[in-house]
């Protein structure tokens, strides 16, 4: 694509160690996620280049959280065959593991690792905004909530863009709320 060509992106990108699409070398697969991460954003290096100076940038992105075996690749159902465990890179996966990387169990922090690493590399982060899903997946997990919401960042090329706010009526109830409030105090 030609240079400063477009006009907006907005995408969302593979989770990292959460599903296999099938295709050799996707993204996403990846057994250290700095690795991801890098790989992730030499993508969005393609997309600065496309993206017009007064353009933006909406990447939705999800976390994950680390596993004994240093990722979440693992057998979790009879779909998962062995060219997937193979291509998850579990071995590499348990080095890491045992080099400390992360402690099990613990949220790897992808949009935040992202975002810095999307500053680092000349984006301005203008918003990060929190995207509630009220129909989220359901986990069974028993010794932490359950997420419920995933990152957008809205990242731009230059200080000077094109946006036009929102502006969203409030729901009766909020406005009822605000009111009895101001008539409390």
């Amino acid at each position: 694509m030609p240079d400063e060509s477009i006009d907006c992106v907005v995408t969302s990108p593979p989770y990292w160690a959460l599903r296999d699409y099938g295709v050799d070398g996707q993204l996403g697969l990846e057994a250290d996620f700095n690795e991801f991460i890098g790989k992730l954003c030499s993508v969005f290096d393609e997309v600065r280049r496309v993206l017009k100076q007064q353009g933006t940038c909406w990447v939705n992105i999800g976390d994950t959280y680390y596993t004994k075996s240093g990722t979440n690749f693992k057998r979790q159902s009879s779909t998962m065959s062995d060219d997937y465990v193979e291509r998850a890179g579990l071995e590499r996966a348990n080095e890491l593991r045992g080099r400390g990387l992360l402690p099990a169990k613990s949220l790897v922090q992808i949009p935040a690792r992202f975002a810095l690493e999307m500053c680092r590399r000349g984006w301005i982060l203008r918003n990060e905004i929190i995207w509630w899903k009220p129909n989220c997946m359901p986990t069974n997990a028993r010794d932490r909530f359950t997420v419920d919401f995933e990152k957008v960042f809205l990242f731009v090329k230059s200080k000077r863009y094109w946006f036009e706010p929102q502006h969203e009526p409030y729901a009766a109830a909020s406005e009822i709320r605000y009111r009895h409030v101001l008539r409390a105090n």
